[in-house]
């Protein structure tokens, strides 16, 4: 059974005992909070390696990180660098996107690297085995997009994005629909080409009921994806976008009655103004599904600086519903990241999570009291261990000393030691 079909007969697993404990929550509340499908657990029943995790309304807000070859670059041992220094500095996810070299290789080399749980997009496998042939994308058969999700499945992938709202009505709708910057899901476009092309409904759709079949097989958590979100400001909350929306939301409850676990992706560029109603109209549409949010970016003009961007809007959507950040790199829309490119889109990431987790868990908040005493104190030995980022923290403490117990912001001139001092003496 899957751990939704389990939560429902009112009974305990052993990922809910670990996600419980782990997570400093009650049990029972988990359980209950699983059985709605308001909270999924990632753990493909074949992943027998991966320490569980758990996503939804009854947990913390968790990050993930996209990692993955491309085309151009092909570079195996650097994306396993990308992967480890993830989860080095806090990554609770890691989705390989990778469109290049031995997909099944680098995948499975990916997944045994680290013991967090693994997403994937299978449509990209059966684009680029078409491209590896000679062939145009269009030209996969439905047997090719099925063959990749079993292979995804097969491999132990605990979550994976299928572009199921991606229907030929909302397609037609593309065509008198203006938007400023088009489609920019890839597995989305990927088969809104493939319907253009052949007239045929979505198979993801169509046979929505098989791949429930084969989700609940592997206790894989369907992540039914955005194919049609906001590329670009202008784009946000548009019919498109919403249309499909609520197709998603049909499907999340035919999945629950299926037992299969599911969640929702949400946009990637909104206006800030907009961010609170979005999360919480997704939140109604799909009855409470866990929510994962790409950003989403709030301003479009800072290339090089999106992973900022990303992150103040993801602190917005997660303190009003949103359950999982998707990392945004400063390389996003320039270029394949690199590992310090990933350890920032990381950590602003985490930044966003936890300065939401920390208002709801007063485990979360206690290490920001203790780092504001260690900081009255000036312990910086203690500040040291409390830092999220220790590498960032002697980098700079190393490239700017001070003779004083102060830092060299101020020194002498320290607001917090001349006032300890003072009242010392007095």
């Amino acid at each position: 059974m899957t751990q939704l079909e389990t939560a429902k007969r009112g009974e305990i697993t052993e990922e809910m005992k670990f996600v419980a404990e782990r997570e400093g929550i009650d049990l029972e509340k988990l359980r209950r909070s699983i059985a709605k499908g308001h909270t999924v657990i990632f753990r493909n029943v074949k992943h027998d390696w991966v320490k569980p995790v758990a996503v939804g309304s009854a947990v913390r807000v968790k990050v993930n990180v996209n990692i993955g070859t491309s085309r151009d670059i092909v570079d195996v041992k650097a994306e396993i660098e990308k992967v480890k220094t993830a989860v080095k500095y806090g990554a609770d996810t890691i989705m390989d996107l990778s469109t290049g070299g031995n997909l099944d290789e680098i995948r499975r080399t990916i997944m045994h690297a680290v013991d967090v749980p693994i997403g994937t997009v299978p449509i990209y496998q059966a684009a680029e085995e078409m491209l590896a042939k000679g062939k145009a994308i269009i030209e996969m058969s439905e047997d090719d997009m099925w063959k990749a999700v079993e292979k995804h499945f097969r491999d132990g992938v605990d979550y994976t994005t299928i572009h199921v709202g991606v229907t030929r009505e909302v397609v037609e709708k593309m065509k008198w629909t203006k938007r400023a910057v088009g489609m920019v899901s890839r597995g989305g476009t990927f088969l809104a080409a493939w319907i253009l092309h052949w007239g045929e409904e979505n198979p993801f759709y169509r046979d929505y009921d098989y791949l429930l079949e084969l989700a609940k097989e592997y206790d894989v958590v369907l992540s039914l994806g955005d194919g049609l979100r906001p590329g670009g400001l202008p784009d946000a909350g548009d019919e498109l976008q919403i249309a499909e929306l609520y197709t998603l939301g049909r499907l999340v409850r035919r999945a629950r009655e299926a037992g299969v676990q599911t969640m929702v992706e949400g946009p990637g560029h909104v206006p800030i103004d907009q961010i609170v109603a979005q999360v919480k109209l997704a939140k109604v549409a799909t009855d409470n599904a866990p929510f994962y949010v790409l950003g989403p970016l709030v301003t479009d003009i800072f290339p090089g600086y999106d992973h900022v961007a990303a992150a103040i809007g993801g602190a917005i959507a997660a303190l009003n519903g949103a359950d999982f950040l998707c990392y945004v790199t400063p390389a996003e829309h320039l270029g394949l990241p690199d590992v310090e490119h990933v350890r920032q889109g990381v950590i602003a990431a985490k930044i966003a999570a936890h300065a939401v987790n920390l208002t709801r868990f007063e485990a979360d908040f206690k290490k920001d009291y203790l780092m504001s005493l260690a900081r009255g104190k000036l312990d910086w030995a203690e500040q040291f261990e409390l830092s999220q980022d220790k590498d960032r923290f002697i980098e700079i403490r190393k490239k700017r000393p001070t003779k004083t117990e102060a830092c060299s912001m101020c020194g002498d001139l320290c607001a917090i030691k001349l006032i300890n001092d003072m009242l010392r003496k007095g």
